[in-house]
C-alpha cells in the first residue's frame, strides 16, 4: 500500500509541475487532445501503460 501511495504522490508531483510550471503547454496539449481521434488516443494511453509497467518491473526486480 506505501508503494501506491508513493506512486501516486509522484503522479501528482508531475501534474503539478505540468499545470504549474507550464501552462500555456497543458492548455495547448488539451486542445491536442480534444482532436485527436480515439484509436490514437487508446493506442499511445496502451504504450505509455506498457512503459510503465515495464519500468515498475525493472525496479523491482
Amino acid at each position: 500500500m506505501s508503494d501506491f501511495l508513493a506512486a501516486l504522490g509522484l503522479v501528482l508531483v508531475f501534474e503539478g509541475l505540468l499545470y504549474g510550471g507550464l501552462p500555456r503547454l497543458a492548455k495547448r496539449m488539451a486542445a491536442d487532445v480534444i482532436e485527436m481521434p480515439e484509436g490514437l488516443m487508446r493506442a499511445v494511453g496502451l504504450a505509455v501503460m506498457a512503459v510503465g509497467v515495464f519500468i515498475v518491473w525493472l525496479v523491482r526486480s
